[in-house]
């Protein structure tokens, strides 16, 4: 079954429109050069996702694909779909989803080897959710499924990356949905938040409705591992509980491996895959609904 976006074709045309640049490289923090004609494309990338995540179209996005009747299928015939597919909203990371998922793990397993709490097997999966880009996921457009996550709902923080294209979304027109709270309340809790829809969120549905084992950290470092405005600058910390701040640590933990770990050195996939079924068994059912 494919959904049909209204605003997904608005979007895929307008990405056709997209001017060329001209040569030269951006050096960014880690000692990534990324060539200019990529940096166009992220702030396109932004602009269209800024543009068409609105309230109503994640309450949609949510209600469709929270059914999980697409198909059947263990976390690790997961990951292999991922190896088909590069995040255009990232600036420094050419390779398949896949390496840079086992990157981060690999990572986050040297420094603690003997750890398999709240980063370690929320690290295996966080990336998961990234076959929304699949045709039998619907094969939705990029800015749907990655890039940095934000709350909808209420007014955009100005620390959003590329925050000026925010103008085009109707929300910010909208008075219920334009002011600091919005239709939420101070202190309301992370879980009572509508965050902008993506392979984040979509993860997160898939673990919590699938009955993971995962602790409360690991979920919500799946969740919004993505939320920089969060976890960067601490934009709408008003909207967190008590819990969400003891779980915002372990994220800091996880972001930290998630940013940094980013390599040109392969991963063998092989030698690493019985440590990580090990993990995956561990929390999550052999077969999942998707």
């Amino acid at each position: 079954m494919t959904i049909t976006i209204d605003q997904t074709q608005i979007a895929h045309e307008e990405e056709k429109k997209m001017a060329p640049v001209e040569a030269g490289e951006l050096v960014l923090d880690g000692g990534f050069a990324v060539p200019s004609q990529r940096k166009a494309s992220v702030e396109e990338f932004y602009r269209l996702n800024h543009t068409h995540q609105t309230f109503d179209f994640v309450k949609r996005m949510r209600e469709e694909y929270g059914k999980l009747d697409r198909v059947e299928m263990s976390v690790w015939e997961c990951c292999e779909l991922l190896n088909e597919f590069v995040d255009e909203s990232d600036p420094d990371l050419d390779e398949p989803q896949i390496e840079h998922l086992l990157q981060t793990a690999e990572a986050i397993r040297k420094d603690y080897p003997t750890r398999t709490g709240s980063t370690s097997p929320a690290s295996s999966t966080v990336n998961l959710g990234k076959v929304l880009l699949h045709p039998s996921f619907g094969q939705l457009p990029q800015w749907a499924v990655v890039g940095d996550t934000f709350p909808v709902g209420c007014a955009f923080d100005q620390s959003n990356v590329h925050y000026k294209y925010f103008k085009e979304n109707p929300d910010s027109a909208n008075p219920e949905y334009s002011t600091k709270l919005g239709v939420y309340a101070e202190g309301c809790g992370l879980n009572n938040v509508m965050m902008s829809w993506g392979h984040d969120d979509y993860m997160y549905l898939v673990a919590k409705k699938n009955k993971t084992t995962l602790p409360s950290a690991g979920l919500f470092i799946i969740r919004y591992h993505s939320f920089y405005p969060l976890h960067k600058s601490g934009a709408y910390s008003f909207l967190m509980n008590e819990e969400d701040k003891e779980n915002l640590k372990w994220l800091h933990v996880f972001n930290k491996y998630d940013l940094y770990s980013k390599s040109k050195v392969r991963i063998d996939v092989e030698s690493v895959k019985p440590y990580y079924l090990s993990l995956i068994e561990k929390y999550f059912p052999a077969k999942l609904k998707w």
